[in-house]
C-alpha cells in the first residue's frame, strides 16, 4: 500500500505580525516584564481552560514575575461535593450520556470566598498583583489579561494518562469514559462561554499544549490571524486514534506510527475536537479550531447557518478505518425530538458514509430486513447483551456491499455500522456522541472493560420502517447528475431530506470553479493526488490539497476554484454544506 503525502501538521501563516509571538518560558517572562514595567500598581489575570498545568504556570512563569500578591482563584471553588450536588442532574448515573450544561462558571465558586479574594487585590496599592486559574477574570477584570488555553484533544491525552481528573473532582483514576462525560457535558460548555469574552479582549495567548515549549502571541496578532483564515481554505490539524475494531489503512498510507496496533478514527475535520496551527514568523501557535468558531462564527459560517447554529461548526467529516480490522459497533442515533428531551442538544447526529477505500467482500450493514419484527430483534438484541448467543445480523440486518466511491446516507434512526474492510470518509452532522450501540459483536475496548450497548436509549429511536427496499431504494448511491462542462461533471450524492446537509461530488480533469453562496464548504479530495484551489481574483495565496486532506471554504471566501496541479489524472472532490 504506498504512502501519500497527506500533511499531518497544516498550518496558517498569518501575515504582519511575525515579531509578536515567542517560544519558551525565558522569552515568555521577558516579554512579560517589559509589559508589566510600564505601570506603578499592575492587575495581571491569567485566566485558564481547564486541563493547563497550573504548576508550570507557578514555577515557569508566575515565580520570576516578582509579584507582591499571588492569588490561586481556585482557593474559592466550591468543594468537590459542592459541585457535584450543582452538577447531578447534568451527569447522570449513565456512563456515556449525560445533560448539556447551561450554568455558568460564577457558580462553580463561593461568592463570599470570591468577595474576599477580590478585597485583597485591592488593598495593594504599589506592585504586581497576579490573580491565576480557571475562572481568574471572575476576581478582576485585569489590567493585562492572559489566556491560557489548549485543545480538547491534548486534555484528552492527559486524561488518559492519569495526570488530569475533571476540574474540582479529584476523580483522576475515574474510568476515563465518565471523566470525558463530564468535560463534553459540562466543563467545555462552561468553559467556552467563559473565555469567549476573554479572547476578545486578552492582551496575550498562552499556547500550553506542548510542556516544554510554551509559546505566547498577543491578542492583537491571533485576533488578526483568525480573521485572515476566514479569508482563504484551510485544514485544521487531524489526530488520530486507536480502536477495538481499528484497521492498518490510515497507518500505511498516511505514514503513522507503525507501532500503534492500528488507527480506528481520524477526526480531520471536528473543530470542537481539533487543533488550528497558527504561524507568526518563526512561532507556531496551536488553539483550539473551536476559538475561530467562537470568535469569528459568521465569517467563517456565513449569516444563515451562524443564524441557525450559533457559535458552532454543524458539519463533521472524520475517517473509520477497517481495513485489517473489525465491524464498528452495531448502533443508531438519537432522533431530534429524542436527543432534545433526554440530553438538551438541538440537534442530532445525521450521518452517511463516503466509501473512500475497500477491499473485495466489504460490506456496510444499513437498515433492518423486510419482515423484520421488532419485538423478535429487540428481543435477540437483548439476549445478546445478557451474553446468552450472539446477535443475528444476518437474519435481522442488511449488509449491503461497499466499494470504493459508493456513498451510503444514515438518517437518524436507521440502524447501521461499517463492516470490517472498508476506509470510510463520515461526513456528518457534529454531535458525534450521542451514538447508542445496540451489539458490540461480543467485545471488550481496549481497556479491557466491557464497551457500553444503550439499548434502552436505542430501542426508543429505531425507525423499523427502513427495511431492505426503502434503504436500497433512499440510502444507497442516490447519484444524481446535475452539471458538466469542459473537463469536470457535477454529481449530487446526498444526503437524504431529513439531513440538512448536501454533499455534491465533483469529477475533474480541468478547473472546476465553485462558490460558497454565503456558507461554509467542507470539502476533501476523495480522488487524485493533489489539487489547487485559488482565487479567481486573487484574493487569497493558492492553496494545495492532497488525497484525502479535508478542507474548509470559510463562507466570506464567495468564488473559487479548484484545478489539478499536474497532468492526465482524473481527480474527485466531495463537498459538504448546510442547505438553505
Amino acid at each position: 500500500m504506498s504512502k501519500t503525502r497527506y500533511d499531518k501538521f497544516p498550518e496558517v501563516a498569518v501575515s504582519g505580525y511575525d515579531h509578536c509571538a515567542w517560544q519558551g518560558w525565558e522569552p515568555i517572562v521577558a516579554t512579560l516584564k517589559a509589559s508589566l514595567a510600564r505601570r506603578p500598581r499592575t492587575v495581571l489575570i491569567v485566566d485558564c481552560y481547564p486541563g493547563v498545568r497550573l504548576h508550570d504556570l507557578e514555577t515557569q512563569l508566575l515565580a520570576d514575575l516578582d509579584a507582591v500578591l499571588t492569588i490561586n482563584v481556585e482557593t474559592a471553588r466550591r468543594d468537590r461535593q459542592a459541585l457535584h450536588d450543582l452538577l447531578a442532574r447534568n451527569l447522570t448515573d449513565d456512563r456515556v450520556f449525560g445533560v448539556l450544561s447551561c450554568h455558568q462558571l460564577a457558580e462553580f465558586f463561593d461568592s463570599a470566598r470570591l468577595s474576599a479574594l477580590r478585597a485583597e487585590v485591592e488593598q495593594v496599592q504599589r506592585g504586581l498583583v497576579i490573580v491565576y486559574g480557571p475562572g481568574a477574570s471572575l476576581v478582576h477584570r485585569g489590567d493585562v489579561l492572559i489566556y491560557a488555553d489548549l485543545p480538547r484533544w491534548e486534555i484528552q491525552q492527559r486524561m488518559r494518562s492519569g495526570e488530569l481528573g475533571n476540574w474540582g473532582a479529584d476523580n483522576a483514576d475515574e474510568e476515563m469514559l465518565r471523566r470525558y462525560k463530564r468535560a463534553f457535558f459540562v466543563e467545555w460548555r462552561v468553559f467556552d462561554r467563559h473565555k469567549t469574552p476573554l479572547l476578545r479582549r486578552m492582551d496575550y495567548l498562552l499556547d500550553t499544549t506542548r510542556r516544554d515549549t510554551p509559546a505566547l502571541v498577543s491578542g492583537d496578532a491571533l485576533r488578526a490571524g483568525l480573521v485572515q483564515t476566514t479569508q482563504r481554505p484551510f485544514r485544521v490539524m487531524p489526530f488520530f486514534d486507536p480502536g477495538v475494531w481499528g484497521g492498518q489503512w490510515m497507518k500505511e498510507k498516511f505514514d503513522l506510527d507503525p507501532s500503534a496496533p492500528n488507527y480506528a478514527w481520524c477526526f480531520d475535520c471536528v473543530p470542537e475536537e481539533n487543533s488550528l496551527l497558527l504561524r507568526f514568523g518563526a512561532v507556531r501557535i496551536e488553539i483550539p479550531s473551536q476559538d475561530l468558531v467562537l470568535l469569528e462564527p459568521r465569517a467563517l459560517l456565513g449569516e444563515k447557518v451562524h443564524a441557525r447554529f450559533g457559535a458552532e461548526f454543524p458539519i463533521r467529516f472524520d475517517f473509520l478505518d477497517t481495513v485489517g480490522g473489525q465491524n464498528l459497533s452495531f448502533q443508531v442515533h438519537p432522533l431530534t425530538e429524542y436527543i432534545q428531551q433526554q440530553f438538551g442538544m438541538h440537534y442530532t447526529q445525521d450521518e452517511s458514509y463516503y466509501i473512500l477505500d475497500a477491499i473485495p467482500g466489504a460490506t456496510v450493514f444499513l437498515g433492518t430486513k423486510t419482515g423484520t419484527q421488532p419485538q423478535a430483534m429487540l428481543a435477540d438484541l437483548h439476549a445478546a447483551q445478557r451474553g446468552e448467543k450472539a446477535f443475528d445480523d444476518a437474519r435481522f440486518v442488511n449488509a449491503i456491499p461497499a466499494r470504493k466511491h459508493d456513498h451510503f446516507l444514515i438518517p437518524a434512526g436507521t440502524v447501521h455500522c461499517s463492516g470490517a474492510g472498508t476506509m470510510v470518509l463520515e461526513i456528518s452532522a457534529t454531535p458525534y456522541i450521542f451514538t447508542f450501540k445496540l451489539w458490540d459483536w461480543g467485545r471488550l475496548g481496549m481497556d479491557g472493560l466491557p464497551r457500553p450497548v444503550h439499548l434502552a436509549h436505542g430501542e426508543q429511536v429505531i425507525d423499523w420502517q427502513r427495511d431492505t427496499d426503502w434503504v436500497m431504494k433512499n440510502l444507497v448511491n442516490r447519484i444524481e447528475p446535475l452539471a458538466e462542462g469542459d473537463g469536470w461533471r457535477e454529481e449530487r450524492t446526498g444526503l437524504h431530506e431529513r439531513e440538512f446537509i448536501e454533499t455534491r461530488r465533483h469529477w475533474f480533469t480541468a478547473p472546476v470553479t465553485h462558490h460558497t453562496h454565503g456558507g461554509v464548504n467542507v470539502l476533501n479530495l476523495v480522488e487524485g493526488d493533489e489539487a489547487r484551489v485559488e482565487s479567481p481574483s486573487g484574493a487569497f495565496e493558492p492553496f494545495i490539497v492532497r488525497y484525502a486532506e479535508t478542507f474548509i471554504v470559510p463562507a466570506s471566501v464567495g468564488k473559487y476554484r479548484i484545478s489539478p496541479t499536474g497532468e492526465g489524472q482524473t481527480l474527485a472532490t466531495v463537498k459538504a454544506w448546510v442547505r438553505g
